[in-house]
């Protein structure tokens, strides 16, 4: 890519402009990252599949669903909190990531672990889709284009009478 100062090819012949902020943030991050851990879950399954049968691939699905179900919780509460109550929606983040904790917990402990489950599989389903969706919304928040500022108003300019 050159622009028209340097030698070479010029980049376009429009103007380029400001591209703004980024439009639905957290349903865009919601959705690299749930493609993201998809698409890791899927070949760990069939992976589990593999070595240790339809068990093993529906433990990886199960513990990967888990994290993908914990994860996207918050990023929805992100998108209808953040549109209304930009600074709120760090409060409320941690308040649902803490209601989120003890309600799993809650989950866990009271109906168990199924009989057909097997943990190792379960675990690495987990890990995968851990790591997966945290590396998809780290480039996803990269990415994003966010106004820190409000832009300037057409009254407010450089000319002084």
């Amino acid at each position: 890519m050159s622009s028209n100062a340097e030698s070479g090819r010029t980049s376009g012949t429009g103007p380029v402009g400001a591209s703004g902020p980024t439009t639905s943030l957290w349903l865009r991050l919601l959705a690299i990252s749930a493609a993201a851990a998809g698409g890791a879950l899927l070949v760990t399954s069939a992976l589990a599949f593999v070595f240790n049968g339809g068990f093993g691939a529906l433990s990886s699905l199960f513990g990967g669903a888990l994290v993908m179900a914990f994860f996207a919780i918050s990023l929805a509460i992100g998108h209808f909190v953040g549109r209304n109550n930009p600074s709120g929606a760090i409060g409320l983040f941690v308040a649902t990531y803490f209601v989120k904790v003890v309600g799993f917990a809650v989950v866990l402990f009271v109906i168990g672990a199924p009989g057909w489950l097997h943990e190792r599989w379960f675990l690495i389903g987990a890990v995968v889709c851990v790591v997966a969706w945290q590396a998809a919304e780290i480039i996803g928040f990269g990415r994003a284009r966010l106004q820190i500022y409000n832009d300037p108003d057409s009254t407010e300019g450089g000319t002084h009478a």
